[in-house]
């Protein structure tokens, strides 16, 4: 059964169209400690790795194992000199042989009309040696680009890698491209050259997820501020040509009440995890179908 998803889900997307009617449903659930709130996830390199806001930010590693997600035993925490650094993360930009950038996205004020956002670039492969920032934060760079907070993701768009990022909040919402050459040595997004271009998206977009070849950029998101499942599927390559979201498919899943925050595929676009900032049930094993 999983073989024939996978075959639809490549069948499905390959379509020029994109006429693609995806769904997707919880088949198991866990409740995960030691984050804090769970702000994310991230497949790299076939390794999963879950993110949060502890008494500090942190990464840790896990693997599935029976069914069931299971810690082993590693920990990263985003921290220099024992001091907090990352206190917030919200995505992991990571592909072998460029930069690899940390999100942080903080909220200045209760009504959250103020934020600061922040990447960070850092050496991916030092932090997963020693487990701190030390000596493995290379680059603060200020997303003073940003409307409210950012995710950054790799995508590719016209055989380029660019760093995407998107904000969260209620109106004026964009997706933007950044180069991540430039981005590396920067002190601050609106530095000429960065910002590569950018369309309007939907509100309330915690992370982006992007299914490399296929030209779909998932918006993991909520349906209101702070609640409520939403996943849509973007033709990237029309919203940018557009400026704005093109949409394929727009998955809710109102069974669930809490924050959705991140979301990753496993190995193939049949199944993923999708996680909340929940205390309990905050990691989901997903089915997705896929059809014409």
């Amino acid at each position: 059964m999983k073989t024939l998803l996978a075959s639809l889900a490549c069948l499905a997307i390959a379509g020029a169209s994109h006429r693609t009617s995806v769904s997707m449903q919880i088949s198991r659930s866990w409740s995960i400690d030691s984050l804090g709130a769970c702000q994310g996830i991230a497949r790299l390199d076939g390794r999963l790795f879950l993110y949060g806001d502890r008494e500090i930010g942190l990464i840790r590693e896990y693997k599935l194992e029976k069914d069931t997600l299971v810690w082993i035993g590693k920990e990263y925490k985003l921290t220099v000199n024992d001091s907090d650094v990352i206190n917030h993360p919200t995505g992991i930009a990571y592909r072998k042989g460029l930069p690899t950038f940390i999100g942080n996205s903080v909220r200045l004020n209760p009504e959250g009309t103020k934020w600061k956002a922040i990447i960070y670039s850092v050496n991916w492969e030092g932090l997963l040696k020693t487990g701190t920032l030390d000596g493995n934060l290379l680059n603060t760079i200020d997303d003073d680009a940003c409307i409210q907070g950012t995710r950054p993701e790799y995508i590719q768009y016209n055989k380029k890698w660019y760093v995407a990022t998107a904000d969260y909040g209620g109106k004026a919402n964009e997706v933007r491209l950044y180069d991540p050459a430039l981005l590396h040595k920067a002190k601050k997004t609106s530095e000429p050259g960065v910002v590569v271009k950018k369309f309007t998206c939907s509100p309330w977009v915690q992370n982006l997820h992007w299914i490399p070849g296929k030209n779909i950029l998932v918006l993991i998101q909520n349906q209101l501020e702070g609640r409520k499942w939403r996943f849509t599927f973007l033709d990237f390559e029309k919203s940018m040509a557009t400026g704005t979201e093109q949409v394929i498919k727009v998955v809710d899943l109102n069974e669930r009440p809490d924050e959705l925050e991140g979301f990753t595929f496993l190995d193939n676009m049949a199944e993923g995890i999708a996680v909340s900032s929940s205390r309990r049930q905050n990691a989901n094993k997903m089915t997705i179908s896929w059809e014409k």
